[in-house]
Parts: structure tokens; C-alpha cells; sequence
């Protein structure tokens, strides 16, 4: 099934490629910074039918609504074009994510940066990949020596004050914190050493399902912020080269931090 959706994943990049920097559609989703383009919706379509004519009976969870949900065993789990609101502004920091569960257990993940023609993919039990080159995280086992990645919420609400909260913490433990807006890329990032954590919530499966895998095989862990089994539903994601990762919940695991956990 790698072998079947690698090429399925370069075509939608090339789709997204024609399209980047000529955007012809743009309409709002949740609000005025949740983003979606004529290259979202082109790519899912792609990808989703060339799913669909190989493994009619599969089903499909996709971003941008082209579901289809059976009794299969083996669910699609797909973000046609995470980072939106980068490349509507022109920002080469974009990815298409394809996770493939199997029993609700992922399998197999695919992330691939069109713009930097970068391709992550895993294998459960058979170790994360960069265009062909085995991967693994980094060695920092402090977070004073470490770098993390996270995101913000597009919705002001409870939460979103209380998040730059813990923003700072981890800026005042850290050698620094990085926001690049595009969760699948952050996962593959801890997965190559470039990035020692990341944490994030209030994401949606699409987000994390390809990426965690990548993270793992290359030796990360990747869990709740409580150190719990990762939620499918991506409300809330911890993942970190393993040595940092108690240093981090301990972070997210304040007091003042516990509404998170209202979160499903």
C-alpha cells in the first residue's frame, strides 16, 4: 500500500504546485483565518478517487469532506493541503498528509512538502524514511538544550489566552520555540532531529495520523499530554524525542493547564 499511494502523494503535490502563488478560490471555514482553496479541494478529490477506484470498500476521513465511511477495516486518514494559510501567502511551508489504519491502528504514513519536494513516510515496525534515507530523532535530553514547535488556535475562546501561557513556560525552559503552522511537518521534524518537541491542541486526525507514525518509527514518542495513549481525535498531541518528554508533561500537566483536558 506504500508503494500504491507514493505516487498517488507526488501527483496531488503537483497539483498543489500548479496552483501555489495563482490561488483562484478562497472561502472562510470555521472563521476568517481557517482557510480553504480550489488546491485544497482539487487535491482531496484526487487523492480520495484514486483511493477509492483501487480499495472501493476502504474508508475515507478527509479535511475537506470527501468521506466515505464503511465497515472496512482500513480507514484513509488525509490532509489534502495542511498549511493552508501559508500558501495561500505564498509561504513554501506546506505538506500533504495520508495516514492508513487498519483495526484503528496506524500503519503506514506519508507527508510530503511539495515545495521542497521532501517525502516522509513509515512503516509500523519498519522504521521513518526522508526520500529515501532512514531518519531518527535528536539526542537533547534537557529542555534547556532543546528546540520545540507548536501552534495556536484559530478560535478565541476559553483556551486561547491560557495556551500563550504555556507558550511561555516552555519559552523560558527552551532555546526557543518555533510556530510554523503546519502540524504534519512539525511531527516529521521532531522525526528527523530538527525539532526536539512539539505539542499542540485542539487539532483534528488529518493533522497528526501520518506524522505521529513518522515520529515514532523514528524513535520519538508520541502521547497525550499526560503521557496517556495519544487521542485519534488530535484534541491534544505531545511528541518529543523521548529524553525531553517527562520534562515536557510536567509542563502540561500545571494545575492552571487542566481545562485542556475538557478538550475531546
Amino acid at each position: 500500500m506504500l508503494d500504491f499511494i507514493t505516487p498517488i502523494c507526488l501527483e496531488a503535490g503537483k497539483i498543489l504546485n500548479k496552483n501555489f502563488g495563482q490561488i483562484q478560490y478562497i472561502k472562510d471555514k470555521s472563521n476568517a483565518i481557517d482557510l480553504c482553496t480550489n488546491a485544497d479541494i482539487e487535491s482531496e478529490k484526487f487523492i480520495t478517487e484514486s483511493i477509492l477506484n483501487e480499495y472501493p470498500d476502504h474508508s475515507i476521513v478527509a479535511e475537506e469532506g470527501h468521506e466515505k465511511l464503511t465497515n472496512s477495516d482500513y480507514r484513509w486518514v488525509i490532509d489534502p493541503l495542511d498549511g493552508t494559510t501559508n500558501y495561500v501567502h505564498n509561504l513554501p511551508i506546506f505538506s500533504i498528509s495520508i495516514g492508513l489504519q487498519y483495526k484503528e491502528t496506524t500503519v503506514l504514513g506519508i507527508v510530503y512538502n511539495p515545495a521542497a519536494d521532501k517525502l516522509f513516510y513509515a512503516l509500523q515496525n519498519r522504521g521513518a524514511f526522508l526520500n529515501n534515507t532512514r531518519i531518527s530523532v535528536s539526542s537533547s535530553n534537557t529542555l534547556s538544550k532543546s528546540v520545540l514547535a507548536t501552534g495556536f488556535p484559530y478560535t478565541h475562546d476559553t483556551y486561547y489566552n491560557t495556551s500563550f501561557s504555556i507558550f511561555k513556560d516552555f519559552y523560558d525552559k527552551t532555546q526557543g520555540l518555533r510556530r510554523l503552522g503546519v502540524a504534519s511537518l512539525d511531527l516529521c521534524f521532531v522525526a528527523m532531529g530538527r525539532f526536539d518537541g512539539f505539542y499542540e491542541f485542539n487539532l483534528k486526525p488529518w493533522d497528526i495520523c501520518a506524522g505521529a507514525i513518522i515520529a515514532k518509527e523514528s524513535g520519538a514518542m508520541c502521547t497525550d499530554w499526560n503521557n496517556a495513549s495519544l487521542p485519534f481525535s488530535g484534541c491534544r498531541i505531545l511528541c518529543s524525542n523521548s529524553y525531553i518528554h517527562q520534562e515536557m508533561i510536567s509542563v502540561l500537566n500545571q494545575e492552571q493547564y487542566r481545562l485542556f483536558y475538557d478538550l475531546k
